[in-house]
């Protein structure tokens, strides 16, 4: 298989998503969930995904579509690249097991469909949180409890964001 086509075959659907988890589960492998804009990846972004992968054997990266990244009001001019951009560099980086793109508010779906040993998220969320109003609530954790996951969060990169990077130009 050729480069482009491996990077290209790490990008499924929700339902591949699921199948695979299970697969790996079957094999006592420990299943990883991330999830976000990656609008224009950072040392912040490679850092924080480094380290969600090593929480376990496989990661799964669900990257928002372009609809929800307008919906989320990070800025008039987002996402700066589409949503197929955005996920083949995802699925370019040796650590990213799995990429998949969601069109709901929120990655509930996939979280659900994949059931993930570990949800993962940056710091400015929190994994203590219950309250699912509360802006740091990680999204699943509730529904992750019931199966025995864990919901987990990342130290940020300080001075790394793409919202910073993009007001410095």
């Amino acid at each position: 298989m050729k480069r482009l086509e491996y990077v290209q075959s790490k990008i499924i659907s929700i339902a591949q998503a699921a199948q695979m988890a299970e697969i790996y589960r079957l094999s006592q492998q420990k299943v990883v969930f991330t999830n976000g804009c990656f609008d224009l990846l950072h040392l912040g972004h490679i850092t924080y995904l480094a380290q969600a992968a090593g929480l376990g054997n496989k990661l799964f990266v669900a990257v928002n579509d372009d609809s929800s990244v307008r919906s989320l009001a990070k800025g008039a001019n987002r996402p700066i690249n589409p949503e197929f951009a955005r996920a083949m560099v995802l699925a370019s980086l040796g650590f990213v097991n799995h990429v998949l793109v969601f069109s709901e508010p929120t990655p509930l779906k996939a979280i659900e469909a994949i059931k993930p040993d570990f949800i993962v998220k940056g710091a400015d969320y929190d994994a203590s949180v219950n309250d699912e109003s509360d802006k740091r609530y990680i999204v699943g954790k509730n529904e992750a409890v019931a199966w025995g996951g864990i919901t987990q969060t990342i130290a940020m990169v300080e001075g790394y964001s793409t919202t910073l990077l993009l007001s410095k130009g």
